[in-house]
């Protein structure tokens, strides 16, 4: 008998659960993706919400941003500028043109500034937390670290430090290009070469962030470790593109710093084994901060040497390494997510741990960003492994996590009331160190020395006065041979009159320093007061012999304009804009040589460009106007005085009036 194709009805497909219950299943992953986001994005805010509060700081913002005449320009001519020029003895041209887009947005109001850096925070949180979901398979992990990550009080000064943008904005790009490399290794072959594509791409933006980024493609080979996945030559040959920029950037970040002096900062030389001690010692102090985060300061200076060597404990730390790290290190050979947590930490925080030596801190929080995610994935596969035990071990493990997250969400509220200003952050450095911090001494005294120079209210200048000299004085008594405390008590003794005082303190400092500039600016000054105008000339001269600079060809103009050689002021001026394009100074002042001369259309040109420098001084407008006047365009002229009235600009009264009655 012919087989029947009629189908068996045993056999027949009948709608099943299994589509359905994969759909239910897939939408339940999604919600509880969704609420752990929403809830790492929610405690995150809650405990750093102070940030919003806070202001600029004296400390590096003003040379980021308030001070920075590239983030005033968003045209593509200074788009292209941001991307060519250095700034604060780094390239971070992103982290600038990040801080462009707020100033075009909201100029110099503080608030967007912090929200930028909260919300670039909370998009790395969530980098960070699908970076731990992927590689453990636990939501439970990924909520843990993000946690971990978002709250921790080491990473404040990451958030609420308008200058901590680099870190913030690299983070977000760095661990999305470790996500992107997960997917790429576990992805369809034929889409691969798009992932490639966008972990290379993601990488160039962390190193447009922050150089520091160099440190993904030994992190990637780690990613590797972890997959399981032997490395081949295939698989080394990959990276070959991701060290090849690492090494072009790193070249880039050494010749900036080198070239800013940021390598040159520390007077003191350290042999070998001493950098070995001091890095040892960064290593060891990281460690324990990670877990008894206390005691955190916002500049963490060198230790000063006891004679020509450091203090003893200090040569302590290399054996505290080995102590700490040799039996670690043995326990992680038994467990991968110890091992892989160990390396990355390693890997990240090797290079910031001043074996070269950068700047005048030993170590700082904003160093731990990327690093201690490597600790914070093994705190969080060993909550996600107490939760599949199950029983008891899940809530005592709930129950550590959940304090441990309290204990540090509240330190960290509490951390962010130290960065609301300068005032409260170089008070919280004293009140922590009061032996042991003379930069905070130095930079709370100039303060208080810019509000005696800009106050009018006599009593409250008086008081700015005696607080500066107090804290310059105290910076000196730790610290004799910091110069710029030496500077700025000239500055202030030559201010209220006392020359013979001021002079002392510019000698002083001049033979800590025979080459600071600042220093011969600031005799050159007080023999033009003193109209000892030849010794004048000779400082001045000497400030812009051993560093030209616009800064110092705008002072030269300045004397030579007041000792009636405008003619030579206006050379000066004029090589003072080719040093420095971007300072505003040389072209205002040369603008106002231009008026006195009558040379009103050029006049006009100097003003524009020093508007389009700096668009909220009123002299400018103001001085135009004078121009257009004298032109015949008195509308203009019209628009230019209001401007200048509405920015605070006091106009000067006409001459008086000398004919005869």
């Amino acid at each position: 008998m012919a087989k029947s194709n009629k189908p068996n009805i045993q056999e027949v497909a009948v709608p099943t659960q299994s589509e359905p219950s994969d759909k239910k299943a897939r939408r339940l992953t999604v919600l509880v993706h969704a609420l752990a986001l929403l809830a790492v994005a929610a405690v995150v805010w809650w405990f750093l919400r102070g940030c919003l509060d806070a202001q600029f700081t004296g400390w590096d913002d003003p040379g980021y941003v308030n001070d920075n005449t590239l983030v005033k320009d968003l045209s593509w001519e200074g788009i292209k500028n941001i991307f060519s020029k250095p700034v604060m003895g780094n390239y971070h041209p992103l982290t600038i043109l990040s801080y462009a887009l707020d100033y075009g947005a909201a100029g110099l109001e503080p608030l967007r500034y912090h929200a930028h850096n909260l919300l670039l925070h909370l998009l790395g949180c969530g980098m960070v937390y699908w970076l731990s979901y992927l590689l453990s398979g636990r939501w439970v992990a990924g909520l843990a670290a993000a946690l971990l990550f978002g709250i921790h009080p080491m990473h404040v000064e990451s958030v609420a430090w308008i200058s901590g943008r680099k870190d913030v904005l690299y983070g977000v790009y760095y661990f999305a290009a470790c996500v992107a490399y997960v997917y790429y290794l576990r992805g369809a072959a034929a889409k691969r070469w798009l992932l490639y594509a966008g972990v290379l791409l993601l990488f160039i933006a962390a190193l447009l962030a922050k150089p520091v980024a160099v440190s993904l493609p030994p992190t990637l080979l780690l990613i590797d470790l972890w997959e399981r996945r032997k490395w081949t030559a295939g698989a080394l040959i990959e990276k070959v593109p991701h060290f090849v920029l690492a090494i072009v950037f790193g070249i880039i970040a050494v010749k900036v710093q080198h070239t800013a002096g940021a390598m040159d900062m520390q007077k003191v030389d350290y042999s070998v084994l001493e950098r070995l001690a001091l890095g040892s010692y960064a290593l060891v102090t990281y460690i324990w901060k990670l877990v008894v985060p206390v005691h955190l300061l916002c500049f963490y200076p060198y230790p000063p040497k006891v004679g020509a060597a450091l203090p003893l404990s200090f040569y302590l730390y290399p054996l505290a390494v080995a102590v700490v790290l040799v039996p670690a290190w043995f326990a992680a050979r038994r467990n991968r997510a110890l091992q892989f947590g160990l390396l990355f930490f390693a890997v990240n925080i090797g290079l910031l741990l001043q074996f070269i030596p950068v700047g005048e801190a030993i170590l700082a929080d904003r160093y731990t960003y990327i690093p201690y995610w490597g600790f914070f994935f093994v705190a969080a596969w060993w909550l996600a492994k107490q939760y599949d035990k199950g029983g008891t071990n899940r809530y005592i493990a709930s129950g550590v996590a959940v304090g441990v997250l309290v204990v540090f969400g509240y330190m960290s509220s509490a951390r962010t009331e130290a960065w609301v200003d300068s005032n409260s952050l170089w008070r919280d450095e004293i009140e922590k160190e009061p032996l042991n911090a003379p930069q905070a001494y130095n930079n709370l005294g100039y303060i208080y020395y810019v509000n005696w120079n800009t106050s009018a209210d006599p009593v409250a200048k008086a008081a700015a006065f005696d607080s500066a000299m107090y804290f310059l004085n105290k910076t000196i008594e730790l610290r004799p041979a910091f110069v710029n405390p030496y500077i700025s008590l000239g500055e202030m003794l030559r201010g209220v009159g006392r020359y013979d005082e001021a002079k002392v303190r510019y000698r002083q400092a001049l033979k800590l320093n025979p080459t600071e500039t600042n220093l011969f600016v600031g005799l050159a000054i007080l023999y033009y007061i003193t109209k000892n105008y030849d010794s004048s000339g000779y400082y001045f001269r000497h400030a812009l012999a051993i560093k030209p600079s616009g800064e110092a060809c705008n002072n030269y103009g300045n004397y030579l304009n007041l000792t009636g050689k405008s003619d030579s002021a206006i050379i000066v001026y004029t090589r003072g804009i080719g040093l420095a394009p971007d300072m505003y100074t040389n072209y205002l002042n040369r603008g106002i040589v231009l008026v006195a001369k009558k040379q009103w259309a050029e006049a006009v040109k100097d003003f524009d460009k020093t508007i389009k420098l700096n668009p909220e001084m009123g002299e400018p407008y103001y001085q135009r106007s004078v121009c257009y006047q004298n032109l015949g365009d008195a509308a203009k002229a019209s628009v230019d005085v209001d401007k200048a009235l509405s920015l605070g600009y006091k106009i000067p009264p006409p001459p008086a009036d000398t004919t005869a009655r």
